[in-house]
Formats: C-alpha cells, structure tokens, sequence
C-alpha cells in the first residue's frame, strides 16, 4: 500500500532527524535566576486544565504516526507508558485508517491499552465533518487534533494544494463535535493573524507547533528524486513556537481572563522539561512532546518510555518548586529574557520584552 510505505518513510525520516536536530528558539529564552525564591516541592501540582479536562501534568505526548505495524508498536509502547504515567497522548493523523480500515488496529491499540486515559485523535484539515466525528469514534478520544499542514501538503508527492477550504471546515467541524477541537501545525507555527482567525470561527484550544522540531517538509523533500525537484530551500520554513507564543501576546490571546476561554498549547522541538518550562512562561496552557520520545518507543519498549515520562514530571516539579511557584499556571509571573532570533522577530513585530523580565516584581 503506497499510503503505509509513506508511512514507513516517515518514521524512519523523523528518527534520522532527531541523530542531527534543528537550531531552536528555545535556547533564546532564559530564566532571570533569583535564589531565594524556591518552595517547598509537596506544595507543588502539576494538574492542568485545558477545557474540560485535566491533565495530570503540564506536558503531553503529541501526535506521531499510524498506518503501519512499526507504528503500531509505536503506538502500544507510548500507549502502555502514557497510561502508566498517567499523561495525555495524541495519535497521529487517523485519515489512513478511515480509507483504509484495515489500518485502524495501529490506532486502536492507543485506547485498548490506555482506557481511561485522555487520549486525541488527530486528522488533517480539509476533512469533513462525518469524517471528524468517525476519527473521535474510532480511538472514544476525549478530543480532536485537526491538523494544518500546508508546507507539507506543497512539497508532498501525493500533496493536497487546495487550501481554500480548510477554515470553514474548521468551523463546521468545531460547531458539529461534542469534545475539544485542538487546531494544530504540524511544524510551521500558528502566527496571531491565523490564531485570531481561528478564533473567529470558534476555535477555543490550539497547538502553535512551531520549528525546530520534526520538519514535515524536509520528510515530504527527502521522499523526492533530488536534483531539480528539490524543495530544500523550504527546509525550517515558518516560525517557531516561541516567536508564536510572543506573537499571541502581543495580540491578547494570552494572559488576562478575557482570554480563558482560549487555551493556547505549544510544542516544536522540545527536548527536555526545560523546554516545558519555557513554553508555559510565555504562555502555554501545556506542551506537546513527539521527536523526543520517539525514539525511545521505538527502540527501548514500554517501561524505558514510562521511565521516561515519569523522570519528566519529576523534573518538572523539581523547577517549578525552584522557580517558587506552586502550579504551572503560575509560569507565567516568572521573569525571562529573549535573545537571538526570537528578540529579533519580536522587535520587527513591535512587540515590548521589557515587561516580561519584571513580572515577578510587577505581581507583588
């Protein structure tokens, strides 16, 4: 089946690309360190709350693949571990398994071994409805990711270039689902004029998915015959999630009651707790992890992958007690600093930085 050995090649391409990662944004956010500070960790709850549901942590583990028995034992492997660790978990896109149904049991083992856990479909826009309600059905998932993938789509062999239809999907499928309909980038970013579109339609939670973390287009690139069909020079294309993240401030999705009801998530090329650390410093509501746990699930089974999910809370916990905060609401009254690319986007943005090294101070 020409789909599952795109499938295959995905996997492998994105394993290869965490041996070699991308620059990330995260390393131009820092921490203004301040010794005195830290609590007692018992004080500390790592609970969340996105929507209806409450995650167990302030992390998840984000949408990888499908399609394919290396997949499904993917799939099993992160399932057993996030059910274990009790931590939410995406699939990857489910579209296969709705033309193919002979595919679906590499998407199913997600709920066989995880059946009281929070669990996402995913699907790419530019489904229907019907199609929406048959991927939530498919996994009983407590909500939807519905994916925007254009970069992707446009250097993709078997690629979709009609874009013109993707928002009012959008909006026909949040108004016809009963659960969550997260809205996520696959790698580009969500920029605050998208995010504010989004929102119009009726949008209430998104994944901003920037850079520097798998890159779908170079995947879709690498898949070509080289030469002069070659789309290397759209490799990193987009933006970050933490020029996203900034982007959102500056338009007042983030921050302020007036924006409860809009719960921004981030993930892209987050490596470690840190890097969670960060994202909910600037704003997100939790954080998505795929490329890093990848491997592992892959390669090392269910209980390294457990292991690994509960070090992450761990750690979390850890600096947010060292931080002097009780909850990862509270991340966002911590003082850092942007430098590098991300001041650079933030400064032709007309976005203020100053305010966000004060905040502890400004708090009291």
């Amino acid at each position: 089946m020409i789909v599952s050995s795109r499938k295959e090649d995905h996997i492998r391409l994105a394993a290869e690309q965490q041996k070699n990662p991308a620059p990330r944004a995260y390393d131009d956010v820092s921490f203004i360190h301040h010794a005195l500070d830290g609590v007692n960790r018992d004080r500390v709850s790592l609970d969340t709350q996105v929507g209806p549901l409450t995650f167990n942590a302030p992390f998840y583990v984000n949408g990888m693949t499908g399609g394919t028995e290396t997949a499904m034992t993917i799939n099993r492997n992160l399932a057993i571990a996030a059910a274990s660790a009790g931590i939410a978990m995406a699939s990857g896109s489910v579209g296969i398994a709705l033309d193919y149904p002979e595919t679906a049991a590499s998407f199913t083992v997600i709920r066989d071994e995880n059946p009281d856990g929070i669990v996402f479909a995913n699907i790419g826009a530019g489904r229907s409805v019907a199609d929406a309600k048959r991927a939530v059905d498919l996994l009983s998932a407590d909500g939807l990711q519905l994916h925007v993938n254009a970069v992707q789509e446009t250097i993709m062999l078997e690629g979709d270039r009609d874009f013109s239809t993707w928002l009012p999907l959008i909006e026909q499928i949040v108004a016809g689902l009963d659960v969550p309909v997260i809205i996520k980038e696959v790698g580009g970013g969500l920029s605050a004029k998208t995010l504010l579109a989004l929102r119009d339609v009726g949008v209430q939670f998104v994944d901003v998915a920037g850079t520097g973390g798998t890159d779908f287009g170079k995947i879709e690139n690498s898949r070509r015959d080289g030469g002069h069909d070659d789309y290397s020079f759209l490799h990193g294309y987009g933006n970050s999630a933490v020029q996203c993240l900034l982007d959102a401030r500056s338009a007042g999705l983030i921050g302020g009651e007036a924006v409860d009801d809009f719960a921004i998530l981030s993930s892209g090329g987050v490596r470690n707790p840190l890097d969670v650390v960060k994202s909910l410093a600037l704003g997100a509501r939790a954080v998505g992890v795929a490329g890093s746990f990848l491997t592992v699930a892959l390669n090392e089974g269910p209980e390294a992958m457990t292991e690994v999910l509960e070090a992450w809370k761990s750690r979390l916990g850890e600096m947010l007690a060292l931080m002097g905060v009780t909850a990862p609401s509270q991340m966002a009254y911590t003082d850092i600093l942007i430098r590098g690319e991300s001041r650079d986007f933030a400064e032709d943005r007309g976005i203020d930085l100053a305010c966000l090294a004060r905040r502890s101070q400004e708090r009291k």
